[in-house]
Parts: C-alpha cells; structure tokens; sequence
C-alpha cells in the first residue's frame, strides 16, 4: 500500500486544491500556449485508443467476412459451414482452430455439418415430411441430412424460427432426430425478403452480442459497438455519439461509484422502499378504516375521508366524542401526554422517528445526486449551443480564429465530465458507514472542495466569458484582458481537472489513508506507542499537529499537512 506521502503528493496526487491557483495573481503570471487546447485533446484520445476501440457497422461487418474467410481458407470448408461452426463457437476463431484441430469428427457432429451431403432420390414426385402432401421434386428441398419437405413447409419453418430472434441463426433440420444445420444459402432461397434481412440482421448483432470484448453502445438509437483492450479500474468509455458509459455494467459512466453500489442505489431510487418510509414517517393510519393520513397543519381534530369520515384525535387516535376542553382542547391531548409518560407510545414512536431519519438522510443525498444531473444536462446544453453558434459570433467579437478558442470548449467539456463525477460521488457518501467518522469527514470535506473548485471554474466559464459576446466598440483587434482571462480559464480547467482525476481514485481506493491511519491508531493503543503511525483527522497524539484546515493530525517533523497540503 502506498505511504501517506506517495498518495498526496502534490505534484501530481494532490487532493486538495491549492488556492492559489484559482487567484488572479497567479493567473497573471502564467503563460499559456495556444495549441494547449489541441495537444491535451489528443493525448486524451490516444489514452482512450490505447484502451478501446469504436466500431461502426462497415468495421463490424468486415471483421466478420474477414473471420469467415479465415476460418473458410484454413479448415477447407465453404464459407456457410464456416458461419455455422463460428456462430456456435460465439465468434471465437482461436477457439474453432483449438476444436477443430483436436477433433473434427466430433465439432462436426455436435454443429450439424456433414462431410458429404446426402442427395434426395430422382423421383418423379416426393411426400413430404410435414404435411404428407405429394409433390414433384422440384418442389422440395433438403438440408444436407435429405430430409426433404416441400417449399410452403420449409418457408413456413423457417419464417416462424426467425420470428422467434436470434435463436435462428443455429437452425437445423425439422427432422426431430436430426441435427444437422441449414445451409444459409438455402435460408436465402426459401425465405421471404423480410425474414431474410431479419436473419442478416440477426448474424450481424451476434458477431457483437455473442462476443465477450465486444458490447454495443447503450445509448438510444446508437449503432455504434465498442472494443475494449485493457481492463483497469477505468472502465468509462465515450462513444462517437457523445455517450459516456461504463464497460462493464453498462451503466452511465459512474466513477468513483462501483457498479455493485450503482446497482443498489439505482434499485432504491426505483423501489417502493422509500415510499413506505415516508407514509410511516408522515402519517398515521385511520382507527377505522386505516387508511393512512397524513397532517400538516391545524389542530388534532381529525376527520377521514369519505366514506368512512371517522372523527378521532392525531396524538391518541382515539374517537373525538371523548375529547373536548377536560382532555386538553383542539391543541392537545392529556390521555396521550399520560400514556406517553407511561412507556405507551415508546415503541411507535421510536420506529417512525428512525424511518423519519433515514428517509431524511436518503433525501438529503438523492436530491444532490438529481441537482448535479440536472446541471450537468444543463451545461452539456451551454456546451452544444457554445460549439454551435456562440464560439463563432465570440470569433467575431475579439477578431481571433475560432482554433484559438478550443480552451473555452475544453472548460465546457471538463465541467459536464465534472458534473457526472461529482453527482455519483452522492451515492457514494450515502454508502459511508456512519460508524466510520474519520472517513466520512475526510470525504464531505473532499466533496465540498470539489464542488467549490467546480463552482468557480464554471463562473468563470459562464458569467465572465458574457463581457466578451458584446459588440466590440473599438477597432482594437482584441479586448485587452482577454489574455488574462484565457491564462485564468486554463488554469482553473487544468487544477479542476487534476483535483477530480485524483479525487475519484481516492474513493475508488475507498480513502485508504484514513482506514490505515485509523488501524494502526488501534493498534498503537493496545500495543503501546508507535513513534511513526498516522492518526486520522481530529486526533492528535503527543508528537502531532492538527491542521487547522481539515484537523488532520501531522508529525511535528511535517511542515506541510499530508491530508490538505496546508501550510504549517
């Protein structure tokens, strides 16, 4: 495991964001190269080659003929006998190799291809095997077993096994006993135009589907498959249609979150759990007819709905022709006072003050985690209507090429890709163990630092580039503190940028530094002292100093806090 120095240093791990950067005199004093823009993008895009692949239709189906044709050429066998053998190998072409070579007799047996055809006898006319009819011979056909029935029957077999999906791509004979496979040229003559296209499209798909390194893209409407190389804790892939989506669950891109922890959050956002909390929270039922009511104002004089209109108080729930001014008016009740005092109530009222609190700890993170979505669809909008108009009439505006603008777009880019991580880091903190203190605060405080540094990279990006779009009152060539907001935007996309990428492999990590130092803290109280141990924020020991930023507890030898990077 990495020492605490490794894992924030602040060169290149730094959680914490140096304030620094984000002033106006450090933006002055940097210079920003103007293919900045266009060198980052490109090293993002050969990160992402090097790890997947984006595959359309024309590259899908080429790689099949290609794998066809292979596997034709090397076995010896005609290229339909070669679809059949890599359909039922899932388009594994090591694996038919493998097979095939091992034992032919077997693979052939068990895929229903025969080494020589057997020929339908020259008869003047033929009985079929399905609906006994006699026909002439031209009229009936057979797979290579001979099994011959007429065309209406094959037409018939085969158009409802391809209405059944993609379990047509491995049809056989219709002799019960038979398993040899139907030749694909055959499907091609007796099937009608429609059904055949279907049977194309479904031995198009399958080259994807049935292959584990391959996954379509689930975007709505996307045609597009990719091809994944490296598997890491990255599993985020950006498709050609702007979808941003991880490999392996398929979900919306979620990191920090792991997709087991996606799955649950997503099935309590869905479930009627939450529902139940707040009707036991917020209501109590009807004595009568229980139906569930729910009080948000006036006095403890309840009357149900019709048709039970059942008269009773909100505290005792018992009937109002007991009560009146001798049980404490319309404002209170002493029977409930009584009773309560008695240990009555304890029980119901315990239960529906946890579910109070835990629906209101689930709302408290559910909303947060919908308001990023929200902002980020929102500036994913901005970003569309910047790349679309606005950064040509900003063109106009301060007389530069639109390529000397990419840093606008990049900010744009970062602050949608910013938004998704910050909104999944939601789920993550509800998942938190309330019993583990010091990595909880460790993570708000992590949270909210990320969410202000956003905030002010979005400001910037937003609010201070609208000065700009007005018309340029003088014959200047550019406004004179462009530069400056230019050298500001770089460098506040560029820290954001550092802080999330380390932010998010900090929780993919689940905050180790925090459970190490909070291990051998418990470790150092049962074994006695440990001169060199880490101690988790808000505990300090006799050789340490607690951060004033984020009370972290430091070695005295530390100038610096190993948590914050904060001045000593």
């Amino acid at each position: 495991m990495d020492s605490d120095e490794d894992m924030l240093d602040a060169s290149d791990s730094e959680l914490m964001y140096d304030e620094d950067l984000y002033s106006d005199e450090g933006c002055e004093s940097e210079e920003v190269d103007d293919d900045y823009e266009i060198e980052d993008s490109q090293s993002e895009l050969s990160k992402q080659d090097q790890r997947y692949n984006i595959l359309e239709e024309e590259d899908i189906r080429q790689r099949q003929e290609e794998d066809i044709s292979k596997i034709s050429g090397i076995l010896s066998i005609s290229k339909d006998a070669a679809c059949i053998l890599l359909c039922h190998y899932k388009w594994n072409v090591s694996k038919v190799h493998d097979e095939w070579f091992a034992n032919e007799e077997s693979v052939r047996k068990a895929v229903g291809l025969l080494e020589e055809p057997v020929i339908i006898p020259s008869s003047t006319e033929l009985t079929c095997g399905i609906c006994f009819e006699t026909f002439p011979s031209s009229n009936m056909r057979a797979a290579a077993c001979g099994h011959h029935y007429c065309i209406d029957c094959w037409k018939g077999y085969i158009g409802g096994s391809i209405k059944d999906g993609p379990i047509c791509l491995g049809l056989c004979c219709p002799e019960p006993s038979c398993n040899v496979s139907i030749d694909h040229r055959m499907i091609k003559e007796i099937a009608s135009s429609e059904d055949y296209e279907k049977f194309v499209r479904f031995l198009y798909r399958s080259y994807v589907e049935d292959n584990r390194k391959i996954k379509w893209c689930p975007a709505p409407g996307c045609e597009h498959a990719v091809e994944f190389f490296l598997a890491d804790s990255n599993n985020d892939v950006l498709c050609k249609c702007s979808h941003w989506f991880c490999w392996n669950c398929t979900e919306e891109a979620h990191r920090p979150v792991d997709c087991e922890t996606v799955t649950k959050w997503l099935i309590k956002n869905s479930a009627e759990s939450e529902n139940m909390n707040w009707i036991l929270a917020n209501s109590k039922p009807c004595p009568k007819c229980k139906r569930p009511i729910e009080k948000n104002q006036g006095c403890m004089h309840m009357t149900c709905t019709p048709p039970c209109k059942f008269e009773f108080c909100w505290l005792c729930l018992g009937a109002w022709q007991s009560h009146g001014e001798r049980t404490g008016g319309f404002y209170s009740c002493n029977g409930y006072e009584k009773a309560k005092k008695e240990g009555v109530y304890d029980e119901s009222e315990k239960r529906r003050e946890m579910a109070k609190n835990s629906l209101e700890r689930y709302m408290h993170y559910y909303e947060r985690w919908a308001s990023n979505q929200s902002s980020r669809l929102k500036a994913l909008s901005d970003l569309r209507a910047m790349e679309t108009e606005k950064i040509e009439k900003l063109s106009e505006n301060i007389r530069e090429p639109e390529t000397q603008l990419r840093f606008i777009l990049d900010a744009w880019h970062q602050i949608v890709e910013c938004r998704r991580v910050l909104r999944w880091t939601y789920a993550y903190g509800y998942y938190i163990p309330d019993k583990e203190t010091a990595r909880k605060q460790l993570f708000e405080y992590l949270q909210g630092e990320a969410e202000a540094g956003l905030e002010r990279l979005h400001q910037c990006a937003e609010k201070e580039l609208q000065e700009y779009f007005m018309e340029n009152p003088t014959d200047t060539p550019i406004y004179e503190d462009f530069r400056q907001y230019r050298v500001k935007l770089c460098s506040l996309t560029s820290v954001t940028k550092n802080y999330f990428e380390n932010l998010v492999r900090a929780l993919e990590n689940g905050l180790e530094d925090v459970s190490s130092s909070s291990s051998q803290t418990s470790t150092s109280k049962k074994g006695g002292k440990n001169k060199n141990r880490s101690t988790p924020a808000g505990v300090t020991g006799e050789d340490d100093w607690s951060c004033d930023r984020c009370t972290f507890a430091n070695p005295v030898s530390s100038d610096r806090c190993q948590m914050c990077q904060h001045q000593r």
